[in-house]
């Protein structure tokens, strides 16, 4: 049976997080009134897609801005940095579907839409044709009923990304700017250290950079700081210890926080939920 961090009913500003074990390649995530809700800078490791169900927001992607509405959706890759919040004063509701990046890798693969089984980023941020936002209400509403099986779940999943997979591979790429190797070094450091307590010298070292040159290039490709990436990466690696039920204090101390009240405030700036509405119960 499905799993879920609320009960059916749902309190206004609680978020809902839908989990199925036998589909770990799926997360759903659901608020019904959003307009107290906000998100510090941050990625997921998933490719994400989120659906605006009422009012209107913001959309900050890298170096881009986008006014969302009710109606379109917004697509993330794994590890862009980003942020939607609402406008000011303004009703806020929205779906956001997280999907494991090496299973949907292997979809675009069998689809022919990639030459080999390694991840390409997607270039459109921002959906608006209806039939993609109907679609998507349509398949949140079969992976959130208990009455619909296990294998129309997942073939209402497949079936839904395999036709958007090819919709967005036909759009015409935009050019991106490559990220300097010196960076990309540093940000792979920061990814096999994050649960160290890594320092400005070390990377300067690691790059050649001074230390105003490189935090400032490092903001300027990855769209966060140095440390804000390091905080980011710890998260990501919390709500998946979260997931399998862990302590929040256990979770807390594995991630490097100094103590539990620390690691809630940060998860709370980048997930917009606390620990304890993310954990499995």
């Amino acid at each position: 049976m499905a799993s879920a961090n609320e009960s059916s009913g749902r309190s206004a500003a609680r978020p809902v997080f839908w989990r199925e074990p036998r589909m770990p390649q799926v997360e759903l995530r659901y608020i019904d009134d959003g307009r107290e809700t906000g998100y510090a800078p941050h990625s997921h490791m998933q490719w994400s897609l989120g659906a605006i169900t009422a009012g209107e927001s913001t959309f900050c992607y890298r170096q881009e801005r986008h006014d969302v509405r009710a109606g379109e959706l917004v697509l993330m890759n794994p590890d862009w940095i980003h942020a939607c919040n609402p406008r000011e004063h303004s009703p806020w509701a929205y779906f956001m579907m997280y999907v494991d990046t090496g299973w949907l890798t292997r979809l675009r693969f069998d689809a022919g839409l990639l030459p080999d089984e390694n991840w390409q980023d997607m270039t459109t941020a921002v959906l608006y044709d209806r039939r993609w936002f109907d679609g998507y209400r349509r398949l949140a509403g079969c992976l959130l009923s208990p009455a619909s099986p296990l294998l129309q779940k997942q073939t209402s999943l497949v079936e839904y990304l395999s036709a958007l997979m090819h919709y967005l591979a036909a759009q015409p790429a935009a050019p991106s700017a490559p990220v300097p190797a010196r960076l990309q070094q540093v940000a792979g450091y920061l990814d096999a250290h994050c649960l160290e307590d890594v320092s400005l010298d070390d990377l300067c070292a690691l790059s050649g950079y001074s230390a105003g040159h490189l935090v400032r290039q490092f903001k300027q490709h990855f769209g966060i700081t140095p440390h804000a990436y390091l905080i980011n990466r710890r998260i990501q690696l919390g709500q998946h210890q979260l997931k399998t039920g862990t302590a929040i204090a256990e979770v807390a101390l594995n991630m490097g926080f100094a103590d539990q009240a620390h690691f809630q405030r940060a998860f709370k700036r980048l997930v917009a939920a606390t620990p304890a509405q993310y954990r499995s119960k």
